[in-house]
């Protein structure tokens, strides 16, 4: 009996190994679906940076047209202004705001932004916020300089990202601001999440309340033309309809004005991203942040050339990421910045006098991380960023003598509570499928291009490896795909890969309806016009306000690389020409932006043409969806339905870590 006993306990014991195996391969493999899709979306954003800067590479003569005198008006006489303003149809509150704001008014705003109806506050309100906030942001230095002399201790807060929810916690837990509680949050405050203008409305008010007392970085998503891309454009246009383009326009004022950085007790340097070998906080501080409405578009520079040093410096400290190896490369995940390793981390320390340095912009499974010998520390504040139960959020808490705590939390804690771990894998797994399939849906007609290839006799199947080359051959998201064929194409054997079943779950409702809500770069660029037009200008060189054939086709091999797939140089060409209409060889700006919208129009077109094709011939074949398929869309749809309730901020989860 003993033997037995032994016995049973070892094979227990394996077997139990082996399920927490595969849990944590499962769910490193959903973590890194998100991390990688999230990386190739700014990847595709960066290239807008890239074409710009590879424009004026190849057209220097027209660098200092990127920005134009008009352009720059608009901005300084939009803080002077008063706003004309029309009144909304739903969901306004009477609640009203009056400067100076004072800490009755942020309880207001919290009680109002925390419910999930009639929670807009007055256009005419939300305007004020921003006009105040962007008045004040202006007469702050680009570093901002923080100390613990008074307070003794300075809490820091990492991404947001339209996580209400998550911000109520970190005041319900830690205390508004006050002169013995200072604040410093370190970007990325909209998109993805839902709740972005709220969020920041609030932070805008808080330091508006409190100016000496809350300090806010800026982040990569402060910036129209990643919010175009993101979301946050849409929820602005959404909840107020009639009022959108000034609210936006005041928001861009705000951005152009956020600080880059901090630097706490002369020691800490607080940034968003990071740095690289050629960061200078010198030249950091001297420049012209105003300059930079968005850090994706070429500055604003009137007539003068412009410092692509400059722009550089910026677009590191936004957008760079720490490495464990040593040196520093250009970041090929993120498409933008760099990666540093630990050497450039010490020469960067050194150079500056600094102790370390406190960065955001990347999601941590338990809400910070520490690297480069704890000289590099990431907060994230954002809990379940992916999907319920993906990850933790924290805040940071540094005493006098710059030690930090951690406080780490998840909102919305009872309905994690509620659910089994199965479950919460479940709907991280489902929450991962549906953004990879929403991404692979982009590029369905080449999947089933290189599939086919695969599959001369048209049987339907291929081998698992032909498969797997086929899918990173298409989609170069670096994803295990082995690992995922049993979820991506569903109910095959263990020798081959039906492929049909992949192409099937991206035509499911779940997935068609996914991506109809979602935003591709044209979208983006369209949607942002100041973006065409900068290219148009850039175009533009001899500033005559007319684009001539010789001038668009100087640009249009650039062009064409950075959209590549959606324009090709002959069709591009022709459409110059079709947009002659009087024969002189020049193109002005309205017909510039038309052919963006038509070419853009076309391709919807071409797509929904392709969606009805595909839906016929499968019916003239009579063969549907497989059951697994079908089982497989609607377990997608059911754990990823979120309901939307009144936040409350004491229904969390926290601890402190030491």
């Amino acid at each position: 009996m003993c033997i037995l006993a032994i016995r049973a306990a070892i094979f227990i014991q394996k077997w139990y190994r082996r399920h927490q195996a595969r849990q944590e391969m499962r769910k490193r493999c959903n973590w890194q679906i998100f991390q990688n899709l999230e990386y190739a979306s700014e990847q595709d954003q960066a290239e807008l940076y890239k074409f710009f800067n590879d424009l004026i590479k190849h057209m220097p003569q027209a660098a200092g047209g990127a920005g134009t005198k008009s352009q720059t008006a608009t901005h300084v006489s939009l803080l002077d202004d008063k706003d004309m303003l029309m009144e909304e149809a739903t969901d306004i509150v009477s609640t009203k705001i009056e400067m100076p704001i004072k800490k009755q008014h942020i309880d207001l705003l919290i009680d109002v932004f925390r419910k999930k109806r009639c929670n807009r506050l007055h256009p005419k309100y939300v305007a004020l916020i921003l006009r105040e906030a962007a008045k004040s942001l202006k007469q702050m230095p680009n570093i901002s300089m923080v100390t613990t002399a008074v307070s003794q201790q300075v809490t820091v807060c990492g991404d947001l990202h339209g996580k209400l929810d998550d911000l109520l916690v970190v005041l319900y837990k830690n205390g508004l601001p006050s002169s013995s509680n200072p604040y410093v949050f370190n970007g990325d405050f909209v998109d993805r999440g839902k709740r972005g203008l709220e969020v920041l409305l609030l932070l805008l008010s808080l330091y508006l309340a409190f100016p000496n007392a809350v300090f806010l970085n800026r982040g990569n998503h402060e910036d129209s033309v990643m919010n175009a891309r993101y979301g946050f454009t849409r929820e602005v246009e959404s909840k107020y309809p009639r009022n959108h383009k000034r609210l936006l326009l005041l928001i861009d004022e705000v951005y152009r004005w956020l600080p880059l950085g901090s630097i706490l007790n002369s020691r800490v340097l607080i940034v968003h991203g990071g740095f690289s070998d050629n960061t200078s906080l010198d030249l950091i501080k001297s420049l012209d942040r105003g300059k930079y409405v968005s850090i994706l578009r070429p500055p604003l520079t009137s007539s003068e050339p412009l410092d692509k040093t400059e722009w550089q410096q910026i677009f590191d400290i936004m957008w760079s990421d720490p490495q464990a190896v040593v040196g520093c490369t250009p970041n090929t995940l993120r498409g933008a910045g760099v990666w540093f390793g630990p050497d450039i981390t010490d020469l960067f320390l050194k150079r500056h006098r600094l102790s370390y340095v406190i960065r955001s912009h990347e999601c941590k499974p338990n809400g910070y991380e520490f690297m480069h010998d704890n000289k590099i520390i990431t907060i994230f504040s954002a809990s379940n960023y992916y999907a319920m139960g993906s990850n933790k959020g924290a805040y940071m808490r540094l005493n006098s003598q710059l030690v930090p705590h951690f406080v780490q939390y998840v909102s919305a804690a009872s309905q994690v509570k509620q659910l089994s771990f199965k479950q919460r894998m479940g709907i991280v797994e489902s929450s991962a499928l549906k953004e990879l399939a929403v991404r692979m849906r982009e590029q369905r007609t080449e999947l089933e291009a290189e599939f086919k290839l695969h599959d001369p006799d048209n049987t339907g199947s291929i081998s698992i490896a032909k498969w797997c080359a086929a899918m990173e051959n298409i989609t170069k998201l670096g994803l295990p795909w082995r690992l995922l064929r049993d979820k991506l194409a569903p109910g095959t054997d263990s020798q081959s890969v039906n492929y049909i079943r992949t192409l099937d779950l991206l035509d499911t409702d779940v997935i068609m309806e996914a991506e109809a809500d979602g935003t591709t770069v044209m979208d983006a660029l369209y949607a942002n016009k100041t973006s065409l037009v900068t290219i148009f200008n850039i175009i533009d060189a001899d500033n005559s306000s007319e684009i001539t054939l010789d001038e668009f086709e100087t640009a249009i091999d650039l062009m064409v690389a950075h959209m590549s797939g959606v324009y090709s140089k002959v069709e591009m060409l022709e459409k110059c020409r079709m947009m002659d209409l009087n024969g002189d060889g020049k193109v002005d700006l309205n017909e510039f932006l038309e052919a963006f919208r038509l070419s853009d129009l076309h391709r919807k077109q071409q797509q929904e043409a392709d969606i009805r094709k595909r839906s016929n011939n499968r019916s003239q074949i009579n063969q549907p969806p497989s059951d697994s398929v079908t089982k497989l869309a609607n377990t997608i749809s059911r754990n990823t339905l979120v309901v939307e309730q009144d936040i409350d901020p004491t229904d969390c989860e926290a601890k402190i870590i030491e």
